[in-house]
């Protein structure tokens, strides 16, 4: 058996042990995969991927798609170029490319379709972006699940849950609501305003952890102030939930260790910043942070404390609502922007004025469909990585394990440009990912960990320019149209995105009336689609759900992005709804 570590855009980070025959198991002695996979590692081997390059949809050799690639490159102006990566593959040397791009001087995408809005409301309050691993909340008494089904996006963290008493704050009653001890159906948009709420009936309440607040907090008397002038009706009103509700999680948390894992659903609004603010803002009433078995988690910066081996200097273009029509050359690692970006009919419009579009993974999907090349790309056996999980502290080391003729890896594409180019070459592989391992590892018990683990998160210092917990002071909401359904986006737990198996339906509340397969059309502002509906018992009235990847999805999201973070706000609209006839 040889290990390696599972690339894919998750929580988990697995460690996979990989016998002769390629067969992937779970690593039994690593302390988060303990011997188990998820659906997509267990299947990997049966999803089909792209074998050969081509150009114009004819078969070629990766020596003429190189140069192909290189000569396109020289007849388009790099300023007309557009660098564009998605998060495929999380490994740290799946940014090389963007070495090359910068050294081209093309324009880089920049932001995110993920979580770039809650990460940027988690620096101003703390500083820095550090998680809560499953070992850690396997120390908690209470975990409150804010907008994460761990069942089908962490399910590592699953044995850290048995035994305690579980909270869920979401619109859809997923799996682990339950049996949870309280399940609070918030009103989609409404998780700052609960917060917000919440903090002020810890005051009242008596609740807050004082010396945590004198200590560690800057000016939480102005916050405390700022939130009372807030009424409390409207915090009720605006978030939809009962004030037995909230008393009720008020007495299940009251004096006990309590771990709060956020989701990515919560900030995909245009104040999405705020919303990982006013939540942070609930865990430091509490005194949270830096204590055995408490804290509140997001998606963290895996990269935090690490040098950044591919960091560059490059104009960019915000990633989220990129203008393609402004570039000749458009170069897709990674990612299906044809699917996953919102407002499609503008990004379809966008690549259709494109002379070239180059598209560089390893899967067929929409926009490998329309590119002019295609260059396959080696998968995480058959090449050098290194992966830094968002889920928990330790690293995961990516060596070659399998001699592959397919494909070609971002290393060798990135150092054959930088060649063709002029440019100065890369350091070999090895040197790169040693080079990022020592800058910010050390060795536990047999593992590599981060060394910004070796002490509890936040436990002497927060990264803030004060070193203390910094709360907000304002937020700035932009009502959605009044009439309309909620469309919700949500993972499910055979597909990654627009990867591997993918569910089209449309779950409706069942007290709408349809049944199975009933055809309905959701229109707004931004376009028009049509679904067959599955009823289902586990939404609000007012809400839809698409699973992520669900098939023309982003038809009806809007071409905007947040206050902060430049990421993508999928959920800032509503839709109407219609049986077609």
């Amino acid at each position: 058996m040889r290990l390696t570590t599972c690339p894919l855009d998750c929580f988990d980070g697995c460690s996979i042990a990989v016998n002769e025959e390629l067969k992937l198991k779970g690593n039994k002695s690593h302390p988060i995969t303990q011997g188990y996979l998820c659906h997509h590692l267990n299947h990997y081997h049966t999803f089909e991927r792209i074998e050969e390059p081509r150009y114009l949809g004819q078969s070629i050799s990766m020596e003429e798609a190189l140069r192909i690639l290189e000569e396109k490159l020289r007849a388009h102006e790099p300023s007309k170029t557009l660098y564009f990566k998605g998060s495929g593959n999380l490994g740290v040397m799946q940014g090389v490319t963007k070495r090359f791009f910068a050294e081209h001087k093309a324009v880089l995408a920049s932001g995110s379709l993920c979580d770039e809005a809650g990460d940027a409301g988690v620096n101003e309050s703390r500083g820095a972006n550090l998680c809560l691993s499953p070992l850690h909340v396997k120390e908690a008494e209470v975990v409150i699940l804010w907008g994460r089904n761990p069942t089908v996006t962490n399910s590592h963290m699953l044995p850290a849950l048995k035994g305690k008493t579980l909270i869920v704050i979401d619109p859809i009653k997923i799996d682990l609501a339950q049996n949870a001890a309280l399940h609070i159906q918030i009103k989609p948009k409404g998780d700052l305003y609960l917060a917000l709420l919440l903090c002020r009936l810890i005051a009242i309440e008596d609740m807050e952890d004082q010396t945590f607040l004198n200590e560690r907090t800057l000016n939480p008397k102005d916050f405390l102030e700022y939130i009372s002038g807030i009424p409390m009706r409207k915090l009720l009103d605006k978030s939809e939930v009962h004030l037995d509700d909230v008393g009720a999680l008020l007495r299940l948390i009251q004096g006990k260790k309590v771990s709060i894992l956020v989701g990515i659903g919560v900030q995909k609004y245009s104040f999405g910043h705020s919303v990982l603010r006013a939540i942070d803002a609930f865990g430091a009433m509490l005194g949270l942070f830096g204590k055995v078995g408490c804290g509140v988690s997001y998606l963290s910066n895996s990269g935090f404390g690490f040098n950044a081996p591919f960091k560059v200097s490059a104009k960019t273009e915000p990633l989220p609502i990129a203008n393609f029509g402004k570039y000749d050359l458009i170069f897709i690692q990674g990612g299906n922007p044809l699917s996953q970006m919102p407002c499609t009919s503008k990004v379809k419009e966008g690549l259709d004025k494109a002379k070239c579009i180059v598209y560089f993974g390893l899967h067929e999907n929409e926009t490998s469909a329309k590119a002019h090349l295609i260059i396959p790309a080696k998968s995480f056996l058959e090449k050098e990585d290194l992966k830094l999980s968002y889920g928990h502290h330790f690293i995961g080391r990516m060596p070659k394990l399998v001699e592959s003729a397919l494909g070609i890896s971002e290393y060798g594409l990135a150092q054959a440009m930088l060649k063709a180019f002029g440019h100065e070459a890369l350091q070999s592989e090895e040197s790169i990912i040693e080079g990022v391992i020592a800058s910010n590892s050390t060795l536990k018990e047999g593992f590599l960990i981060s060394k910004t683990y070796e002490d509890l998160p936040y436990e002497k210092t927060f990264y803030t320019p004060s070193g203390k917990f910094e709360f907000l002071d304002e937020y700035e909401d932009e009502p959605l149209e009044e009439e309309g359904f909620f469309l919700i986006a949500a993972k499910q737990n055979k597909s990654l995105n627009s990867q591997f198996v993918t569910d089209d339906y449309l779950y409706v509340p069942r007290s709408l009336g349809f049944v199975q397969e009933d055809r309905v059309r959701l229109t707004n502002r931004y376009g028009s689609c049509e679904y067959s509906v599955m009823p289902s018992d586990t939404l609000r009235d007012d809400c839809l759900l698409l699973y992520s990847g669900a098939k023309n999805a982003n038809q009806l999201t809007p071409h905007a992005m947040s206050q902060k973070g430049q990421c993508a706000i999928y959920q800032e609209m509503k839709v109407k709804l219609e049986k077609v006839t």
